[in-house]
Protein backbone atom coordinates (compact mmCIF):
# COMPACT_ATOMS: atom_id res chain seq x y z
CA UNK A 1 0.00 0.00 0.00
CA UNK A 2 3.04 2.20 1.16
CA UNK A 3 4.76 2.08 -2.81
CA UNK A 4 0.65 2.42 -4.11
CA UNK A 5 1.04 5.46 -2.75
CA UNK A 6 3.89 6.84 -3.73
CA UNK A 7 3.50 5.63 -6.85
CA UNK A 8 0.21 8.22 -7.14
CA UNK A 9 2.23 11.13 -5.90
CA UNK A 10 4.50 10.31 -8.31
CA UNK A 11 1.80 10.84 -11.53
CA UNK A 12 1.42 13.95 -9.96
CA UNK A 13 4.92 15.63 -9.79
CA UNK A 14 5.93 13.62 -12.93
CA UNK A 15 3.42 16.25 -15.24
CA UNK A 16 4.31 18.42 -18.61
CA UNK A 17 6.46 20.49 -16.91
CA UNK A 18 8.72 17.71 -15.96
CA UNK A 19 9.52 16.65 -19.71
CA UNK A 20 12.31 14.17 -20.27
CA UNK A 21 12.88 13.45 -16.69
CA UNK A 22 12.66 10.26 -14.36
CA UNK A 23 11.75 10.09 -10.45
CA UNK A 24 12.34 7.76 -8.53
CA UNK A 25 12.93 6.15 -5.38
CA UNK A 26 13.39 2.97 -2.93
CA UNK A 27 10.53 1.30 -0.47
CA UNK A 28 13.43 1.57 1.99
CA UNK A 29 16.90 3.23 2.12
CA UNK A 30 17.95 1.12 5.15
CA UNK A 31 18.79 -2.78 4.69
CA UNK A 32 19.50 -4.08 8.35
CA UNK A 33 21.79 -7.02 9.15
CA UNK A 34 20.94 -8.45 12.46
CA UNK A 35 21.14 -12.32 13.39
CA UNK A 36 19.43 -14.93 11.10
CA UNK A 37 18.78 -12.57 8.36
CA UNK A 38 18.49 -14.89 5.54
CA UNK A 39 18.21 -11.85 2.62
CA UNK A 40 15.77 -9.14 1.35
CA UNK A 41 13.82 -7.32 -1.32
CA UNK A 42 13.70 -3.51 -1.91
CA UNK A 43 11.08 -1.88 -4.37
CA UNK A 44 12.44 0.52 -6.94
CA UNK A 45 9.22 2.52 -8.16
CA UNK A 46 8.80 5.86 -9.80
CA UNK A 47 7.19 7.68 -13.29
CA UNK A 48 8.66 9.02 -16.64
CA UNK A 49 7.28 11.37 -18.58
CA UNK A 50 5.79 8.59 -20.80
CA UNK A 51 7.59 7.16 -23.59
CA UNK A 52 10.61 5.93 -22.69
CA UNK A 53 12.50 2.94 -21.75
CA UNK A 54 14.19 2.75 -18.14
CA UNK A 55 17.66 1.00 -16.87
CA UNK A 56 18.94 0.33 -13.67
CA UNK A 57 22.05 -0.19 -12.04
CA UNK A 58 22.51 -1.09 -8.84
CA UNK A 59 26.16 -1.31 -7.45
CA UNK A 60 27.76 -1.77 -3.95
CA UNK A 61 30.88 0.32 -2.62
CA UNK A 62 33.92 -0.83 -4.51
CA UNK A 63 36.63 -2.93 -3.19
CA UNK A 64 40.01 -5.09 -4.60
CA UNK A 65 39.70 -8.90 -4.96
CA UNK A 66 42.19 -11.51 -5.46
CA UNK A 67 41.65 -13.78 -7.64
CA UNK A 68 44.08 -17.00 -7.36
CA UNK A 69 44.70 -19.91 -9.27
CA UNK A 70 45.95 -23.28 -8.42
CA UNK A 71 48.49 -25.60 -10.49
CA UNK A 72 49.79 -29.07 -9.51
CA UNK A 73 53.30 -29.29 -7.94
CA UNK A 74 54.82 -32.44 -7.70
CA UNK A 75 51.85 -33.78 -7.48
CA UNK A 76 50.31 -30.77 -4.64
CA UNK A 77 47.75 -28.27 -5.95
CA UNK A 78 49.30 -25.10 -4.88
CA UNK A 79 48.45 -21.42 -5.36
CA UNK A 80 50.96 -20.45 -8.60
CA UNK A 81 48.96 -17.46 -9.54
CA UNK A 82 47.40 -14.50 -8.25
CA UNK A 83 45.77 -11.52 -9.94
CA UNK A 84 44.46 -8.50 -8.05
CA UNK A 85 41.66 -6.29 -9.61
CA UNK A 86 40.71 -2.76 -8.06
CA UNK A 87 37.36 -0.92 -8.10
CA UNK A 88 35.21 -4.35 -8.00
CA UNK A 89 31.99 -3.53 -6.75
CA UNK A 90 30.89 -5.64 -3.99
CA UNK A 91 27.41 -6.20 -5.30
CA UNK A 92 26.32 -5.82 -9.37
CA UNK A 93 22.67 -6.03 -10.46
CA UNK A 94 21.05 -4.18 -13.86
CA UNK A 95 17.28 -4.06 -14.53
CA UNK A 96 15.63 -2.87 -17.65
CA UNK A 97 11.88 -2.14 -19.41
CA UNK A 98 13.02 -3.71 -22.12
CA UNK A 99 16.01 -6.26 -23.53
CA UNK A 100 19.27 -4.08 -23.32
CA UNK A 101 20.10 -4.57 -26.76
CA UNK A 102 16.44 -2.72 -28.14
CA UNK A 103 17.10 0.10 -26.37
CA UNK A 104 20.74 0.76 -25.46
CA UNK A 105 23.72 1.00 -28.21
CA UNK A 106 27.03 -1.10 -26.74
CA UNK A 107 28.35 2.17 -26.81
CA UNK A 108 26.28 3.41 -24.29
CA UNK A 109 26.33 0.37 -22.32
CA UNK A 110 29.68 0.84 -22.23
CA UNK A 111 29.58 4.53 -20.82
CA UNK A 112 27.66 4.08 -17.91
CA UNK A 113 29.00 0.42 -17.13
CA UNK A 114 25.81 -1.47 -17.78
CA UNK A 115 26.09 -5.02 -17.93
CA UNK A 116 29.19 -7.52 -16.42
CA UNK A 117 31.29 -6.78 -19.31
CA UNK A 118 31.17 -3.36 -19.18
CA UNK A 119 32.04 -3.15 -15.49
CA UNK A 120 35.71 -1.22 -15.58
CA UNK A 121 38.07 -2.50 -12.58
CA UNK A 122 41.61 -3.03 -13.51
CA UNK A 123 43.96 -5.42 -12.78
CA UNK A 124 47.32 -4.58 -10.47
CA UNK A 125 49.41 -7.20 -11.76
CA UNK A 126 50.94 -7.18 -15.25
CA UNK A 127 49.99 -9.79 -17.58
CA UNK A 128 49.34 -11.02 -21.24
CA UNK A 129 45.03 -9.89 -22.18
CA UNK A 130 44.26 -13.58 -22.87
CA UNK A 131 45.69 -14.22 -19.09
CA UNK A 132 43.79 -11.24 -17.34
CA UNK A 133 41.02 -12.13 -19.16
CA UNK A 134 40.68 -15.47 -17.83
CA UNK A 135 40.76 -14.08 -14.62
CA UNK A 136 38.39 -12.06 -14.82
CA UNK A 137 36.14 -14.29 -16.38
CA UNK A 138 36.50 -16.40 -12.66
CA UNK A 139 36.08 -13.13 -10.84
CA UNK A 140 32.92 -12.77 -12.17
CA UNK A 141 31.57 -16.53 -12.47
CA UNK A 142 32.30 -16.60 -8.44
CA UNK A 143 30.87 -13.09 -7.64
CA UNK A 144 27.42 -14.74 -9.79
CA UNK A 145 27.87 -17.53 -7.52
CA UNK A 146 27.01 -15.92 -4.14
CA UNK A 147 24.70 -14.03 -5.45
CA UNK A 148 26.63 -10.79 -5.45
CA UNK A 149 26.76 -10.13 -9.17
CA UNK A 150 23.22 -10.42 -10.89
CA UNK A 151 23.23 -13.63 -13.46
CA UNK A 152 20.63 -12.13 -15.73
CA UNK A 153 19.36 -8.63 -16.38
CA UNK A 154 15.85 -7.85 -13.98
CA UNK A 155 12.79 -6.82 -15.34
CA UNK A 156 11.36 -3.31 -14.86
CA UNK A 157 7.78 -3.53 -15.08
CA UNK A 158 5.48 -0.73 -16.68
CA UNK A 159 2.22 -0.12 -14.83
CA UNK A 160 0.45 1.70 -17.01
CA UNK A 161 2.55 4.14 -20.05
CA UNK A 162 4.55 5.89 -16.89
CA UNK A 163 4.56 4.36 -13.44
CA UNK A 164 7.38 1.26 -12.92
CA UNK A 165 8.60 -0.45 -10.48
CA UNK A 166 11.28 -3.57 -10.10
CA UNK A 167 12.00 -5.52 -6.92
CA UNK A 168 15.92 -5.62 -5.86
CA UNK A 169 16.70 -8.79 -4.70
CA UNK A 170 19.64 -9.11 -2.06
CA UNK A 171 21.19 -12.44 -0.86
CA UNK A 172 22.38 -13.58 2.52
CA UNK A 173 25.82 -12.55 1.25
CA UNK A 174 25.28 -8.84 0.58
CA UNK A 175 28.18 -6.63 1.64
CA UNK A 176 27.75 -3.69 4.36
CA UNK A 177 28.19 -0.26 2.73
CA UNK A 178 27.05 2.72 0.90
CA UNK A 179 24.94 1.37 -2.15
CA UNK A 180 23.81 3.42 -5.21
CA UNK A 181 21.07 3.18 -7.47
CA UNK A 182 21.11 4.59 -10.97
CA UNK A 183 17.91 4.91 -12.82
CA UNK A 184 18.55 6.04 -16.46
CA UNK A 185 15.80 7.08 -18.85
CA UNK A 186 16.35 5.86 -22.16
CA UNK A 187 14.66 7.00 -25.53
CA UNK A 188 15.95 6.83 -29.32
CA UNK A 189 18.69 4.70 -27.90
CA UNK A 190 19.88 7.46 -25.61
CA UNK A 191 19.93 8.54 -22.05
CA UNK A 192 18.16 11.70 -21.44
CA UNK A 193 17.84 11.74 -17.85
CA UNK A 194 18.52 10.00 -15.13
CA UNK A 195 18.45 9.75 -11.46
CA UNK A 196 20.78 8.49 -8.26
CA UNK A 197 18.92 6.90 -5.30
CA UNK A 198 21.39 5.96 -2.26
CA UNK A 199 21.31 2.97 -0.49
CA UNK A 200 22.93 1.75 2.62
CA UNK A 201 23.73 -1.49 3.95
CA UNK A 202 24.36 -2.13 8.02
CA UNK A 203 24.78 -4.35 10.66
CA UNK A 204 22.85 -3.65 13.33
CA UNK A 205 22.35 -4.94 17.34
CA UNK A 206 24.87 -7.55 18.58
CA UNK A 207 26.01 -8.46 15.20
CA UNK A 208 27.27 -4.79 14.31
CA UNK A 209 29.16 -4.19 17.86
CA UNK A 210 31.17 -7.65 17.56
CA UNK A 211 31.47 -6.09 13.65
CA UNK A 212 32.92 -2.87 14.75
CA UNK A 213 34.89 -4.62 17.53
CA UNK A 214 36.67 -7.10 15.50
CA UNK A 215 37.35 -4.04 12.82
CA UNK A 216 39.04 -1.26 15.42
CA UNK A 217 40.68 -4.25 17.13
CA UNK A 218 41.61 -6.75 15.19
CA UNK A 219 44.49 -8.52 17.26
CA UNK A 220 42.62 -8.47 20.60
CA UNK A 221 39.06 -10.30 18.60
CA UNK A 222 41.64 -12.80 17.29
CA UNK A 223 43.10 -13.57 20.73
CA UNK A 224 39.59 -13.23 21.87
CA UNK A 225 38.61 -15.58 19.34
CA UNK A 226 41.22 -18.45 20.30
CA UNK A 227 40.35 -17.94 24.08
CA UNK A 228 36.97 -18.42 23.74
CA UNK A 229 37.46 -21.75 21.64
CA UNK A 230 39.72 -22.87 23.69
CA UNK A 231 37.55 -22.37 27.07
CA UNK A 232 34.79 -23.79 25.15
CA UNK A 233 37.10 -27.04 23.64
CA UNK A 234 37.74 -27.60 28.01
CA UNK A 235 33.95 -27.63 28.48
CA UNK A 236 33.09 -29.68 26.00
CA UNK A 237 35.61 -32.20 27.85
CA UNK A 238 34.35 -32.36 31.07
CA UNK A 239 31.80 -35.14 30.97
CA UNK A 240 34.30 -37.57 29.26
CA UNK A 241 36.53 -36.80 32.03
CA UNK A 242 33.79 -37.82 34.72
CA UNK A 243 33.24 -41.25 32.81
Amino acid sequence: MRVAFALAAFVLLAGPAAAQTVSADLSSHLIAITTGFTGTEVTLFGATDGGADVIAVVRGPEQEIVVRRKSRVFGIWMNTRRITFTAVPSFYAVYSSRPLAEIATPGLQALHQIGLENLRFAALEEGAPIEIADFRGALLAEQQRTGRFGKEVGHIAFLGDRLFRATIAFPATVPVGSYLVEVFLVRNKGVVSGQTTPLVVSQVGLDADVYDFAQRRALAYGILAVVVAVVAGWLASLPFRNA
